[in-house]
């Protein structure tokens, strides 16, 4: 079995700051819906532009039948979604910008 990373897909549209701390709130809830699956190995941040194309990733996760995710959707921006974590072994996010 491959070792599974915790993939953090955050909106890149945001500012910066927010957008840090909305991914910090997709880990948060990964952990919180699966408490013994992420044993705080290696984690990615990546991004993409906006919330339609998170959308997107979010569906293709589904397709890609991937059962481990969680997503963050934040009150104070009428619960759009800003983040998601995903726990996987496949290599489905390569074309996705790497956050540094």
């Amino acid at each position: 079995m491959k070792y599974k990373k915790l993939y953090v897909i955050q909106r890149l549209d945001l500012d910066p700051v927010y957008c840090s701390v909305q991914a910090g709130h997709a880990v948060a809830a990964f952990v919180l819906k699966y408490p013994t699956l992420w044993k705080n190995g290696t984690l990615i941040y990546l991004g993409v532009s906006n919330e339609d194309e998170l959308k997107y990733w979010k569906e293709k996760i589904y397709i890609k039948d991937i059962q481990h995710y969680a997503e963050f959707r934040e009150p104070d921006i009428n619960d759009q979604i800003t983040a998601i974590a995903v726990l996987t072994d496949k290599n489905v996010f390569s074309k996705l910008k790497l956050i540094v």
